[in-house]
Formats: structure tokens, sequence, C-alpha cells
């Protein structure tokens, strides 16, 4: 993949978003964490919070774990409550303990993932219950880094594209709408996506 730099250059055929990534004050910069398991869990932990209870909660989390590392065996051996009792939901409570107990059975490293496409990626996370393919985007677009994500159903980015590009179209029609728009961001559209969201940030 091309320095993040570079690529915002091939934005310029968009003087929508070319504006709107150049009227910020930041650049987005590169995040691989190859430790796609440790990141699956993080993004279940913080869905629906807001960044200073993720911060919280996520470091509860990981103080009930030996050098504050949750172990698919350990965490798999946690006490439900005591999940319930850091501020986990009952759902998360569980679907922590399902990520745990698919890496036990199933290869989650970073290198057999890089392996397969993007949708390979989705079809096979998904397989894990709470795990959605929202989710797996997150996965996909962050730790993972690749290039060319389209969160199409993200509500940040509907809101910020409907925003910068005057569109007041809902539902299928304004995904259709989105995805025709992000078209001359491909191969990038991961890059142009984080954009987006950094425009409506606070």
């Amino acid at each position: 993949m091309k320095p993040y730099d570079q690529i915002l250059e091939h934005f310029r055929r968009d003087t929508v978003l070319y504006a709107a990534i150049n009227s910020l004050d930041t650049r987005v910069k590169p995040a691989l964490d190859i430790d796609v398991y440790h990141a699956l869990l993080g993004s279940i932990v913080s869905q629906q919070l807001s960044t200073k209870v993720v911060r919280i909660i996520w470091n509860r989390f990981i103080d009930l774990f030996t050098d504050r590392y949750p172990d698919a065996e350990s965490l798999l051996a946690m006490e439900h409550e005591a999940l319930r009792s850091i501020g986990l939901s009952n759902s998360k409570a569980n679907y922590v303990k399902n990520v745990a107990a698919f890496k036990l059975d199933n290869d989650m490293s970073f290198d057999f993932l890089q392996q397969l496409s993007d949708e390979e990626i989705i079809d096979y996370l998904t397989q894990i219950k709470g795990v959605g393919p929202w989710t797996v985007q997150m996965i996909l677009m962050f730790p993972m880094d690749r290039p060319d994500v389209f969160p199409v159903d993200d509500l940040g980015i509907q809101n910020a594209m409907k925003r910068l590009y005057g569109i007041d179209l809902e539902k299928k029609e304004l995904k259709h709408k989105m995805h025709e728009i992000a078209a001359v961001w491909k191969p990038y559209r991961s890059l142009a996506s984080k954009y987006l969201w950094k425009t409506i940030e606070g």
C-alpha cells in the first residue's frame, strides 16, 4: 500500500472530499496491529459507548487478567458475573467469551487472515455469535489496515456524506448514492472513510 500522504493525491478527483480533508488540522496515520483477537475483543467492548467510557471499561476488563492480557483460556474460565461487574452488558460478556472460544478452535493469526480476501475474512469472523459485518469491517480497516473497505452501513459515514455532498436520501437510495460517490475513491475507500469520520468528530 502506498504511503497515506501519496494516497491523498488520489482523492483530488473528488473535489468535495479533497477539500474536506484539507480543512482538517490532523492527518490519519496507519495503526497496524497484528493481534486481531485482541483487537476484536476491544471492538466488542467499545460498541455503542463513548470514547471516555470505553477507556474506563477496557482498563477494568484487562485488569482482570495476568499481565493485563485476556488470553482465550483465562477469558473462558472467567466468571460471567466478573465480566458484568466491570461494566460489560450481559450480551457483551457472552460475546467476548464467544471470541475466546473461536480462537481456541480456529486460526485467528494475522498471517492466516492476511491470506484471505476482505469478504472471506468477513465470512470467517462473522461465524462468531455477536460479531457482525460492521465489526469485522472495523477490524479490516484499523488493525489490519486493509485499503479498500467501505462501511456503507456506518451511521457516522452516512451522516458525513449526507452533509458534505448535500444528500437528502434514506435507506437503499442513500446507500446506492454513497456507493456511487465512493467509486471514485477506489482502491482507497478505507482512508476516505477514516477522513469522513474525522469531519464529524466532536
